[in-house]
């Protein structure tokens, strides 16, 4: 062991340390924010392992961010990490929290506009198709006057939308 605050190695203190790791493609938001690590296990007196879901199949920043998961938990003196992908269940924007999606609109990305699963809308028999249009907000200057200008944003899962009163573009993060 190489540090002695790892003698009391706990799962909360590695999920603390994990929310100092930022997604590396939205560096504002951790990557316990943004709902990719999905569980945490003490296997030993200075072992541990993180279960990760990518935001996608094959998003690519999934390899970096298991290196800074190792990085970041080996600097604690955590001395053995595992990293654990687990696809099923696919990841969902229900998973980021709130202080995250606090996050992506401080940086100009507006949030999910919506849950994937709606429990109410489940047990009242509405599809999604029969939902009214969606409503993004503009995360520079918080109307929720904007139009969709691309179904593709800077990365897959993202939207590039526009603001029809201040004028500004932005990315949206979809709903999936």
């Amino acid at each position: 062991m190489t540090d002695p605050a790892a003698a009391s190695l706990s799962a909360d203190q590695i999920w603390a340390w994990l929310n100092e790791v930022s997604d590396p493609e939205i560096p504002v938001i951790s990557v316990v924010d943004l709902g990719i690590v999905r569980d945490v296990q003490v296997t030993g007196r200075s072992a541990c392992t993180v279960t990760i879901t990518p935001t996608y199949s094959g998003c690519p920043a999934m390899q970096v961010i298991e290196q800074a998961v190792h990085a970041a938990l080996r600097g604690h003196g955590v001395d053995y990490v595992t990293v654990a992908t687990r696809l099923s269940p696919a990841w969902t924007t229900d998973w980021m929290s709130e202080r995250g999606k606090a996050r992506l609109t401080g940086y100009g990305i507006a949030p999910p506009a919506e849950r994937v699963i709606d429990i109410s809308n489940l047990k009242a028999g509405v599809s999604r198709r029969a939902q009214p249009a969606l409503k993004v907000v503009c995360p520079h200057c918080g109307s929720p006057h904007t139009e969709l200008t691309s179904q593709f944003g800077s990365t897959p899962c993202k939207a590039l939308y526009k603001c029809r009163d201040c004028q500004e573009p932005f990315d949206y993060f979809k709903c999936h």
